[in-house]
């Protein structure tokens, strides 16, 4: 038996989990392989290189990097990694416009890119088959109506494509959109999870070799109620209700007013009470019950109302909702004025 060394596994998978190091653990196991009743698990910092716990079997060994969100508390197997004595290597990065987040995610309306390179394949006819190719899968699976994937039942996955490698080298695949089943695409909850195996052999069965999962999580959406398109505030302004939906992780929210009609990229006078940052890894719901905001209403004339949430993906804040209205606060007086001499 050989000792190997965690190096090359360490830095390239933790690479991923820099942001919000400090509510977050983690640590890698080793199974050894074929079976799994053997195992080990070390605690890793962010980057660095060690020497794995367990010598490797011929057989193989697999590793598994898992990140541990301490609050709420929440395990991920961001990669794993299977080693043996002719079993290539394997690596999945994916990458989305979210850069801020321990494990890849984006919106449904998003893209999202996997990066697949593999080396060590052989083509020598005398080499072992399980030598010559790995196989590709992509899952699929969705959380449900207002799921968190808290809980899920990975083994439920839904297969969406299989294929052999047979190259050393790096693909870039692009998915302009996600996979995951439902009816309303912008409002899909799930995940998509990428994954090397190794063929099987007489020496060791099919083993996974890398994989990475990217979350999908729903378009947020919202609406203003309490003030209706072109009403008139003639005295105090009315007690308006906020409603946001589905609000993306780690986005702020809020409402504005300016005057005038509506227009793209206005940057009006935020409502009182109305601006929240939400630094949650789930979307999340939020309702405003708001009065007296006169205070931001300066002159009559035509307004402008908005709903925006401004989000990691997005250059300039989205409006969710919109409501035009006047203010004509003069006073007038009907009838004469006499005097008596």
């Amino acid at each position: 038996m050989k000792t190997q060394t965690l190096c090359k596994f360490v830095v390239s998978m933790l690479m991923i989990t820099g942001a919000q190091a400090q509510t977050y653990t983690n640590f890698i196991r080793q199974v050894q392989l074929p079976s799994s009743g053997v195992q080990f698990d070390v605690s890793v910092p962010a980057a660095g290189q060690q020497q794995s716990p367990l010598e490797i079997n011929p057989t193989g060994a697999r590793f598994e990097l898992h990140t541990v969100r301490t609050s709420p508390l929440q395990s991920y197997l961001l990669d794993t990694r299977y080693v043996g004595s002719y079993v290539p290597v394997a690596e999945v990065l994916i990458t989305t416009e979210d850069v801020n987040s321990n494990v890849p995610r984006t919106r449904a309306d998003r893209p999202f890119t996997v990066q697949i390179t593999t080396a060590g394949l052989r083509e020598g006819p005398s080499d072992p088959e399980a030598s010559k190719s790995v196989k590709l899968f992509r899952h699929t699976q969705s959380y449900g109506v207002n799921g968190d994937g808290e809980g899920l039942d990975r083994t439920q996955a839904i297969i969406a494509a299989q294929v052999s490698i047979r190259k050393n080298g790096t693909e870039t695949l692009v998915y302009a959109l996600n996979g995951i089943a439902g009816a309303d695409r912008s409002k899909i909850r799930g995940e998509e999870r990428f994954s090397v195996f190794s063929v099987a052999d007489y020496q060791a069965p099919s083993s996974q070799l890398a994989s990475q999962t990217v979350q999908i999580w729903p378009v947020a959406d919202g609406a203003i109620s309490g003030i209706t398109d072109g009403q008139t505030i003639e005295f105090s302004t009315p007690t308006i209700t906020l409603a946001f939906n589905d609000i993306y992780p780690n986005a702020r929210i809020w409402a504005q007013v300016y005057p005038g009609p509506l227009r793209d990229n206005v940057v009006g006078t935020m409502v009182p009470g109305s601006w929240e940052a939400l630094n949650y890894s789930t979307p999340k719901n939020r309702l405003f019950t708001i009065s007296n905001w006169d205070s931001v209403i300066t002159a009559n004339g035509p307004w402008t109302m908005e709903l925006l949430t401004s989000t990691p993906l997005d250059v300039n804040p989205i409006r969710l909702d919109s409501v035009p209205f006047n203010v004509d606060r003069t006073i007038t007086f009907n009838g004469s004025v006499t005097t008596s001499e």
